[in-house]
């Protein structure tokens, strides 16, 4: 049997780590890697002793028919990444890397080209998080380098302001 590649492994257990979630829409899994050791992980669900979308029965973005990607305030569930953030230190995750693994929780595939939202991919800034690696397929996946591609080339910067 061939080794797995580090890259491979630890989005394998980002990959579990997302069958902790709670959420209707979308499972995510995070975990946070230094020194190739996992410092923290993270899945999407509600804060905790709140009661999550699956307690009550539905989720409140569908029965108001917000599309996927907008209306983030109305969610009642914590983002993998920032359940991850908040779960380390600072030195814990300075220079870090995180890893995320997303499936759709009625079929349970693999959602290629899934990333962070803006208020996730802020707090991986702020957290000094250098790479994230998002997994597309069993075994590809991209690598995010957080200064070039989400600081450097600032997406929250409308193109007539820049």
């Amino acid at each position: 049997m061939a080794r797995i590649d580090k890259e491979n492994y630890y989005l394998d257990i980002a990959g579990t780590v997302l069958e902790r979630s709670t959420c209707m829409r979308r499972h995510y899994g995070a975990i946070i890697v230094q020194h190739d050791e996992i410092v923290s992980t993270g899945y999407n669900g509600a804060p905790r002793g709140r009661r999550n979308c699956g307690d009550l029965g539905y989720c409140t973005r569908e029965a108001m028919k917000i599309p996927s990607g907008e209306r983030y305030e109305l969610c009642r569930s914590v983002h993998a990444e920032a359940n991850a953030i908040i779960s380390a230190s600072r030195q814990e995750v300075l220079g870090a890397t995180l890893y995320m693994v997303c499936r759709d929780p009625q079929t349970g595939e693999l959602i290629p080209g899934s990333s962070s939202c803006s208020m996730c991919r802020r707090l991986i800034i702020n957290a000094g998080i250098s790479r994230v690696v998002i997994r597309d397929t069993d075994e590809a996946y991209r690598v995010v380098d957080v200064q070039k591609e989400w600081i450097d080339e600032d997406d929250s910067i409308p193109e007539a302001v820049r």
